[in-house]
């Protein structure tokens, strides 16, 4: 009677509910479809209910188990608290017990998704989310970020490699109706292809070898939040197909599943490849394209808003200093250097130098010395490349009166990073004046 009662009126409360007459043809159930819940009584034929229980944590590890039985006792309470179930209740139960029990199944189940979600996030967190920059640059990306954030249309971010797209990512969640719900960040660059379909839809229990225990795939632990796609421009055609109907109809299948899991996520991609011309050569899809370029937001690279990096480099210094005063954080030779260099790997690779010079430097501030010692040498090689075809006489001039230069005419200190002695520094320099002037 009381299976009866579920079957017809727990549907009409919102619930897909399956009847099953025993222990066999519920285990049964459970390795071919998913469940989030799992009412057992404790004496059937065939199996017992903690062995259903059992069985079921190996079949599907997140379903939650509630205990209905007839006969309580002493010890099958104890077995149930040993198999973590979530609740125990006695019959003859109401309907209504049941209903407000499977609600509270059901927070508990989006408090463990936000809870993943979160632990997932935590590891990826490279700092905190804060967008640094007044120029006139970052202050056109922040007013993109406030027009677009409230909204639930999907966003492409584009820019260079290190540029902070992710930030931009976090702020568009934080500022959006969603914040209180997960971010999930995912590189697709970074997942192995074979791997990329299980991370993202998850999968079920032996869907391929070496799947001993279900996995909710990151699509589902984002539900109710934003899914962000970092370097969706590495996505095998393959997955690209399969990712397009998710964000069509909404609707997700886990490996070696048959049925669907409808989710609601917003998604924000980012990329730092030219998608057009990707399309053009056949290794990106255009309907894909179409659908996730809604809203676009370019990060400007670090080299086009030069009046942002003292700033930058403030705020990632006091990530590992706190000493010293807010206006004595870089000397000026040291902010020299900074400044005159084209950061070709944006602020990922400004924030390294820093973290270099806080363990270098014995006290704030931080002076070129401190700077790591192939800062300098990476810009001039690139400066030579772009010269053209120089002597070897000119290039070791052009390194001379860069390092001169980068010491504030400090010729002792040149020639210690050069390498070479003194006098020998003079003999060049003298060497080249000469030179200078019999031309």
């Amino acid at each position: 009677n009381l299976q009866e009662l579920m079957r017809t009126e727990l549907p009409r409360m919102g619930y897909s509910v399956t009847v099953c007459p025993d222990g066999l043809t519920a285990v049964a159930a459970l390795e071919k479809e998913p469940f989030d819940c799992l009412l057992v009584d404790l004496d059937m034929p065939g199996m017992h209910g903690i062995e259903v229980i059992e069985k079921a944590r190996q079949i599907r590890p997140e379903i939650e188990a509630v205990v209905m039985t007839g006969k309580p006792s002493q010890e099958t309470a104890i077995a149930a608290l040993r198999n973590q179930v979530f609740d125990y209740l006695t019959k003859p139960c109401r309907l209504a017990d049941i209903a407000g029990l499977l609600g509270r199944v059901n927070e508990r189940r989006h408090t463990k998704r936000q809870m993943a979600a979160l632990t997932h996030r935590l590891r990826r967190a490279e700092g905190d989310s804060q967008l640094v920059g007044s120029g006139k640059g970052m202050a056109a990306v922040k007013q993109l970020i406030t027009k677009v954030a409230p909204t639930d249309s999907t966003v492409l971010i584009r820019g260079e490699t290190g540029c902070g797209k992710e930030l931009v990512a976090r702020a568009v969640h934080d500022a959006s109706l969603r914040a209180g719900q997960p971010l999930v960040a995912i590189n697709c660059g970074a997942l192995p292809e074979n791997l990329i379909e299980s991370e993202l839809f998850g999968h079920c229990r032996g869907a391929f070898t070496g799947a001993d225990a279900a996995r909710t795939g990151l699509l589902e632990v984002a539900d109710g939040g934003t899914i962000f796609l970092d370097e969706i421009g590495e996505l095998p055609l393959s997955m690209q197909a399969k990712l397009l109907r998710v964000l069509e109809p909404g609707d997700i299948r886990r490996l070696g599943d048959n049925q669907t899991v409808n989710v609601d996520v917003r998604v924000v991609c980012a990329t730092h490849r030219d998608l057009e011309v990707m399309v053009e050569e056949g290794l990106f899809r255009e309907d894909l394209m179409f659908r996730i370029n809604t809203f676009e937001i370019t990060v400007p690279p670090l080299r086009e808003r030069p009046e942002d990096i003292a700033t930058l480099a403030a705020h990632l210094l006091r990530r590992h200093r706190s000493d010293g005063t807010d206006d004595r954080l870089f000397t000026e030779d040291a902010m020299r250097e900074l400044m005159s260099h084209q950061w070709p790997g944006n602020v990922r690779e400004l924030a390294n130098v820093v973290e270099h010079s806080a363990i270098l430097c014995d006290s704030l501030p931080i002076d070129a010395d401190d700077l790591p010692r192939h800062f300098g040498r990476r810009q001039l090689r690139k400066e030579l490349r772009e010269s053209g075809p120089m002597s070897l006489r000119e290039i070791e001039m052009v390194a001379i009166e860069r390092s001169v230069e980068r010491h504030g005419g400090n010729k002792p200190a040149a020639a210690e990073e050069l390498g070479v002695s003194l006098k020998t520094l003079y003999n060049k320099l003298n060497a080249a004046e000469e030179r200078k002037q019999a031309s």
